[in-house]
Formats: structure tokens, C-alpha cells, sequence
């Protein structure tokens, strides 16, 4: 039995990944601004008023999980708005930066102490922050701020490594949750699987890596 944090844990995919480690005996603790009725029901741990994007948040969450060893940290809020080159919302693109690239770094670094030699560190990204991978074009504040928290990912992997903290930087499919206006190829169950497993598997040598939930490795 080991303790999961998940952030953005009260819908969609965290809400998930919430769900399947508490069917299989994790300890999960669930960090969101507002809980819903659907993450109370699971019975987990939660804690609320936790917004990624505020800069007060490092001190306030450290004290919050105080003396509580975490064995895999999943960041996974996240939000996504529509920039095109014609609808340049540079307040929007900020936001995503704040939430999408920072917020995970602001976590990471809160809860550095609880980490330990063994634990693990998940970053839910985009393939959309791929470089090599953008073949569309437009959705700017989302595929930079994506690319951004991948390189971030990296450089946390390279300076958790003497920590022996692996860190994975994972893809969860295009989802049908509300942050998609429930478009998409999976449903939320299938990614969250996924994801867990790709945790499960991460190692210290295979830390910053790229990946696909379906075990894809993905391109920069």
C-alpha cells in the first residue's frame, strides 16, 4: 500500500485516478480547490482550497501534508483554452502558463520533503507540447505552456535523480471530460488505467521519459 497525492482530483481524470488507487488499497490523498460530490464519495482523504496557480501555496501545502511520507505525486491539474493567431487572449495564456507549467513545479517543490528515496513523480502533460508532434498549429497558451512543464519535467528528473525520485512525463489521450467539452477518443477510466500503469512501471532508469498512457514513447 503506498500514498498517492493527486492534484485536480475532483473531476475528470483525477477524479479517475482517484477512483482505481482506492479500489486497489492505495492511500489517496486529493487535492483540489472545491471538492465535488463525486471525489466526497470516494471516501479519501481530500484536501481543498488548493489552487496550483497561487503563489502562497508551496508553504500552505507543506504544512498541510506535514509528516506525511508521499509515495507517488501525480500532478495532474491542468486547464486548456482555445488561442488561435486571430483570438491571441494573452490574460488566458497566462492563466494556463500559471496553472499548466508552474503549478506542478509549486507542488513538486511544496512537497519535497515528504518525497523519499523510492518515490515517484508524475507530470500530466500534452502531446500537444511536442514540438515534433505539432502538425496543427493554434491552440498557443496550451501547447506552450505543455511544452514548458515537459522541459520542467526533464529537469526535475535530473535533479531528483540523487534523491533516487524517478519522474515520469505522461500523455493521458485525447480525454472526453468536461475540459474538452467531452470530446475525445477515451473515456477517463481507460486513461487513468493507463497512466497508473505507466507509473507503476517508471524506474530510475527510465526517469524523463515521454510517454504516451498507452505506452507510447512520444517525441519531443
Amino acid at each position: 500500500m503506498s500514498t498517492y497525492v493527486i492534484t485536480g482530483a475532483n473531476r475528470g481524470i483525477g477524479l479517475e485516478l482517484c477512483r482505481q488507487l482506492n479500489q486497489r488499497g492505495e492511500v489517496v490523498v486529493a487535492l483540489c480547490r472545491r471538492p465535488s460530490a463525486a471525489l466526497e464519495a470516494l471516501k479519501v482523504r481530500v484536501e481543498e482550497d488548493i489552487d496550483v496557480a497561487d503563489d502562497d501555496l508551496v508553504p500552505r501545502l507543506r504544512a498541510r501534508l506535514a509528516g506525511c511520507p508521499v509515495d507517488v505525486l501525480v500532478n495532474n491539474a491542468g486547464i486548456l483554452t482555445r488561442e488561435t493567431l486571430e483570438d491571441l487572449d494573452f490574460d488566458r495564456m497566462r492563466l494556463q502558463y500559471e496553472i499548466n507549467s508552474l503549478g506542478p513545479l509549486r507542488v513538486t517543490a511544496a512537497l519535497l520533503d515528504n518525497l523519499h528515496a523510492g518515490s515517484k513523480v508524475a507530470i500530466v502533460t500534452s502531446r500537444m507540447g511536442s514540438i515534433d508532434d505539432n502538425t496543427s498549429g493554434s491552440r498557443y497558451g496550451y501547447r506552450m505552456s505543455k511544452a514548458a512543464v515537459n522541459i520542467a519535467g526533464v529537469s526535475l528528473a535530473r535533479d531528483l535523480a540523487d534523491r533516487e525520485i524517478a519522474v515520469a512525463i505522461l500523455h493521458p489521450g485525447f480525454v472526453r471530460t468536461e475540459m474538452t467539452d467531452h470530446q475525445g477518443l477515451v473515456d477517463p477510466p481507460e486513461s487513468a488505467a493507463g497512466l497508473i500503469a505507466r507509473i507503476d512501471e517508471l524506474t530510475l532508469a527510465t526517469s524523463g521519459g515521454f510517454w504516451h498512457m498507452n505506452g507510447e514513447q512520444l517525441p519531443w
